[in-house]
């Protein structure tokens, strides 16, 4: 009877050790594209940056910023990345750490005397600057990077300030306020805001059509987005999503608008012209019991689209991973394996 218990004991570890083993290798990411580029992956909580070559199809390095971020930007004249200091802690002081793209080390670091909670980040059109918005401030920072010098505070006048957007053709930058739940038209000529635009409960996501004639706009909470006219500022649709849409991405040619549903583990894919949605992409983790067993369980948080049209990247932050999905056959082809929750992203060619 003994040498039964200790025969069954010993079957139970093995058959242990393989399903682990099982479980592990099917949740290690798998790259199998070839891309030009270097991806820098904000990890939020591991707190460095997962830099990853495309071409080569390998992580170059990990680089250590011992502060929390959700966002990140490149700049591409000035050779770097700049990431902002989330952190909401008064007494931490409010930073932009900036990333050498040529030697993947930090470069410097820009403190702010004002500023608490600094989220946003896009580059500006001139190839010296970012703008970055406070979460906490409620406003709207155009910072010199080349003189370390923040040119612009601009209110946004709401609450939660959190993600911007610049017109392509025109000096006017649109801020979304989760809070508020609007969007804040920035005058960047008069440094003012210019019109609010209200757009319901948990407003967050932002993209700007290529020609610059139509926001599409996310609101988290009521699982919808809403299309704004840029000429009149005003909603001409609300279209229903997924479960927490968060952020969106249009494609480089602007055909089509990706949306990432985080509470569903899916990306929406809508036509811009019909503003048709014309597919769901499930991440692994979700649809059945071996699913849930095999993966971790999918929450992607934010898009990146190629700048040469060809793929774009999802952070899955749950499961550690970036998934690439093909924009001709809107799949997903590969993975990277990431740092602690990756959500910011940036992409120097």
């Amino acid at each position: 009877m003994i040498k039964k218990i200790k025969y069954l004991l010993l079957l139970l570890v093995v058959l242990l050790l393989a399903v682990s083993l099982t479980i592990y290798l099917v949740r290690e990411p798998s790259y199998n594209i070839q891309t030009n580029g270097k991806l820098y992956i904000v990890n939020k909580r591991s707190r460095d940056v997962t830099v990853f070559d495309l071409m080569k199809g390998e992580k170059l390095t990990n680089v250590p910023i011992d502060i929390e971020s959700h966002a990140a930007t490149p700049v591409r004249n000035q050779g770097c990345v700049v990431i902002p200091n989330y952190n909401t802690n008064e007494n931490k002081v409010q930073s932009l750490v900036i990333i050498n793209a040529k030697t993947d080390k930090l470069d410097k670091t820009i403190v702010f005397e004002e500023g608490l909670a600094l989220d946003g980040i896009i580059a500006h059109n001139e190839s010296n600057k970012v703008l970055v918005v406070s979460r906490i401030n409620n406003k709207l920072f155009v910072v010199d990077i080349e003189n370390n010098a923040v040119e612009k505070s601009i209110s946004t006048e709401q609450e939660i300030g959190h993600i911007p957007v610049l017109h392509p053709h025109k000096p006017i930058a649109y801020v979304t306020n989760t809070k508020s739940g609007s969007v804040s038209v920035i005058d960047l000529k008069l440094n003012k805001v210019i019109k609010i635009i209200p757009c319901g409960f948990g407003t967050q996501g932002i993209d700007i059509t290529p020609d610059g004639s139509e926001l599409w706009v996310t609101n988290t909470m009521q699982n919808s987005m809403v299309i704004i006219n840029t000429i009149s500022n005003q909603i001409i649709k609300t279209i229903k999503t997924g479960r927490e849409s968060i952020k969106l991405k249009f494609s480089k040619d602007g055909k089509y608008c990706f949306v990432v549903n985080s509470r569903d583990g899916t990306i929406s894919i809508y036509n811009q012209k019909s503003r048709k949605k014309i597919k769901t992409i499930q991440l692994h983790g979700k649809t059945t019991i071996l699913q849930r067993l095999l993966y971790h369980t999918p929450r992607p948080v934010n898009i990146l689209m190629h700048p040469n049209g060809l793929y774009a990247f999802v952070s899955n932050s749950n499961a550690c991973k970036v998934e690439i999905i093909d924009m001709k056959t809107l799949t997903i082809v590969s993975t990277i394996k990431t740092g602690n929750v990756p959500e910011g992203l940036a992409l120097v060619e």
